[in-house]
């Protein structure tokens, strides 16, 4: 598959995006975007492997990665990184489009597929950690603050063990959550030094936009897009598992159950390594309406 890469340079930031095969694609087949937020475009790489007979589009949104912000902010707004993405398709001049998106990513593609219905044929969003669906979402936004309070107290590593504890945590966030002491990060291998860093997409507060996003119901229902909500097999009553299945229920769907974990998709060069040949096989099945 050759891959090439390019810019597209808009007013408020240059968006960097790579193009894995020939467009227009050699089977007639739409594109295939792969999206992901705060994870950038080489976190696809195994998986846009798995599928050398497509023409795979993979980015990074703006202000992550190799995408250059010039709008002056830095915060992360699915809306925002929604219109970059129908930029993308119209510059490509090839929708609509297929599209894969997790965690964030999925977030920014159902906002996407509510404004601009259009672009997208078939969207699996898989895990959108949406708080606002949840019955504890006020409960949610606690443990969010806790996180990011870690994280500006202590640095990187205090703020991934406290994210860590709260992505794992299954059930509701209730009192016995909250009562626990902050989580040590050598528990997890990591160092105990403050990294100095607090600008961190993940950990701080600038992807808030992201997690209290709520979706347009409406928009997605009547769109004539095919949305399929898709959750990890392994993420049981976890907060992306509670989140997934509530965004189906609202969608008046089952969600459909892909392998391995969060991060299913990515190869073995991540210490977070998922299972990526089967992960890529559940989603042709899926694309082709099969799964």
């Amino acid at each position: 598959m050759t891959t090439t890469t390019h810019t597209l340079s808009t007013a408020e930031a240059d968006i960097a995006y790579d193009v894995h095969g020939p467009v227009p694609t050699a089977d007639g087949r739409p594109l295939l975007f792969m999206v992901g937020q705060p994870m950038t475009a080489d976190g696809f790489d195994a998986l846009a492997s798995y599928f050398p007979n497509r023409t795979v589009i993979t980015y990074d949104p703006r202000g992550l990665g190799r995408s250059v912000r010039k709008d002056g902010r830095v915060d992360n707004d699915p809306t925002i990184q929604a219109s970059d993405l129908h930029g993308l398709i119209e510059t490509l001049g090839a929708g609509p489009v297929e599209m894969f998106a997790s965690s964030g990513g999925a977030v920014t593609a159902l906002a996407l597929v509510a404004a601009y219905p259009d672009d997208v044929l078939t969207l699996v969003a898989h895990e959108p950690p949406l708080m606002p669906v949840l019955p504890d979402a006020a409960a949610a936004e606690r443990a969010q603050a806790a996180v990011r309070d870690a994280y500006d107290a202590n640095g990187s590593n205090a703020g991934m063990a406290a994210f860590i504890a709260m992505t794992s945590w299954q059930g509701e966030f209730t009192d016995e959550y909250f009562a626990q002491a902050a989580p040590d990060p050598a528990a997890f291998g990591m160092p105990t030094e403050d990294d100095g860093s607090r600008d961190s997409p993940l950990l701080s507060d600038r992807s808030w936009a992201v997690t209290s996003y709520r979706p347009d119901v409406d928009a997605l229902v009547a769109a004539p897009t095919r949305v399929v909500i898709a959750v990890a097999e392994q993420s049981g009553n976890s907060f992306t598992g509670r989140t997934t299945h509530a965004t189906a229920d609202l969608l008046s769907q089952r969600a459909t159950v892909f392998p391995s974990h969060h991060g299913g998709f990515v190869g073995g060069n991540s210490g977070y390594a998922g299972q990526p040949e089967a992960f890529a096989r559940k989603l042709r099945e899926v694309l082709d309406g099969d799964g």
